[in-house]
């Protein structure tokens, strides 16, 4: 496939020793950051990550396979936040629950058989209190089943490259061959937030269900840092007698948003210590530059068959840089590849391009470019009043 490139120079603040970081993936041998110190001595693995460039800071077993318990949830609220970016479901629309929904142990809101409940809440129910209950309501909304649902977990892994994931049902309940990773956890949480919504859920400390009804329901955040750690906005816990305390956190200080997996650790006191140690690494050493927020233009896309015929290309997340507090900053370039030879119709939100952010010439980051509104075919009436158009200006 041929690409049309174009390229945007940009003056920012980016560390002169930065370590090159493609899809998230750290060079160890010239980031010493990752090898020098020891932030979470008793978990059994542990990361942190800046959220927009990917980079990672910090790592211990970072690919070992572990059991994710609840932290599971972080897949399945990936995938129900895009089915609502899609319009598949709808925040206000009814889900009436099903008797198996209804019968999940471990972590609950206590939903019961043939209740109904908005997607609003549901959403709420496995955000702040890890309902396991509120998550199969909504994954047999989603898709059909369930198993289907789970299938569709394992697919959305996979196209990620996520190697050391696997799911077997959509909470983190115990079950054989149901294994993820620090790394892998890390990278999802990060696909998560691109959902910026997602952290009005999260962040929550305590709210209620079925508010003035007799089974009014009281939610506290399993969450303990959103309350006691500034910046903290999420995002999901997990136990389990095998997993042990589980953590996928992240927080935002001075625009700059990290987030911190540690897995198999022994207590809650341990884990939260371990994520606030990670917290305060990232926060006191480093700083980012923003350089383009989500849904910002980048170019514009000339469809000639398409019914709109120049249609906005956009950021599909926020874009940063990042460097060490105190190092000297270098001005870097900015390089929007748009593919050619695009098919109609293209949806909102479709991938048409990548922007790579370099440093003297070496890649940063890669993000998606999407497009920002629907580019349906041109019809037979349009495609020939572009034509005449045409025609008169070369005559």
């Amino acid at each position: 496939m041929k690409k049309f490139v174009i390229m945007t120079s940009i003056v920012c603040f980016m560390m002169s020793a930065a370590a090159g970081i493609v899809h998230g993936e750290e060079k160890d041998s010239q980031d010493k950051s990752i090898q020098d110190v020891n932030l979470a001595p008793e978990a059994e693995s542990a990361i942190l990550m800046e959220r927009d460039t990917g980079k990672v800071l910090y790592k211990k077993n970072a690919n070992k396979r572990l059991p994710p318990a609840s932290m599971t949830k972080v897949m399945s609220l990936l995938l129900i936040m895009e089915a609502l970016e899609e319009g598949k479901i709808k925040k206000d629309e009814i889900i009436r629950v099903s008797e198996r929904a209804a019968s999940m142990g471990g972590s609950q809101i206590f939903l019961e058989e043939g209740e109904e409940m908005s997607v609003h809440n549901l959403l709420k129910g496995i955000a702040i209190a890890s309902g396991n209950d509120a998550t199969v309501a909504l994954a047999e909304r989603i898709a059909g089943s369930e198993e289907a649902f789970v299938k569709k977990m394992n697919k959305k892994a996979k196209a990620m490259g996520l190697e050391n994931t696997h799911f077997n049902n959509s909470t983190g309940l115990p079950a054989d061959n149901h294994y993820s990773t620090v790394h892998d956890m890390s990278v999802m949480a990060k696909e998560l937030l691109k959902y910026e919504s997602i952290t009005n859920y999260t962040s929550i400390y305590e709210d209620y269900l079925r508010k003035g009804q007799e089974n009014e329901f009281w939610l506290v955040n399993t969450n303990k840092l959103v309350k006691s750690y500034p910046g903290v906005d999420g995002l999901k816990t997990g136990y389990t007698n095998e997993a042990k305390y589980c953590l996928t956190a992240t927080a935002e200080k001075n625009g700059m948003r990290v987030i911190a997996v540690v897995m198999g650790a022994d207590s809650t006191k341990e884990r939260n210590s371990t994520v606030s140690n990670m917290l305060d690494y990232a926060f006191n050493h480093f700083e980012t530059k923003n350089l383009y927020k989500k849904g910002e233009k980048i170019t514009t896309l000339n469809l000639l068959k398409a019914e709109d015929q120049y249609t906005d290309v956009i950021t599909s997340e926020s874009i940063s840089t990042i460097h060490r507090k105190g190092e000297s900053t270098e001005d870097i370039s900015s390089e929007a590849v748009l593919s050619e030879n695009l098919q109609l119709p293209i949806e909102k939100g479709d991938k048409v391009g990548t922007l790579i952010v370099k440093k003297d010439g070496k890649i940063v980051s890669k993000s998606q470019l999407v497009l920002k509104q629907d580019a349906e075919s041109a019809g037979y009436f349009t495609l020939l009043k572009r034509s005449l158009q045409n025609m008169a200006k070369s005559s």
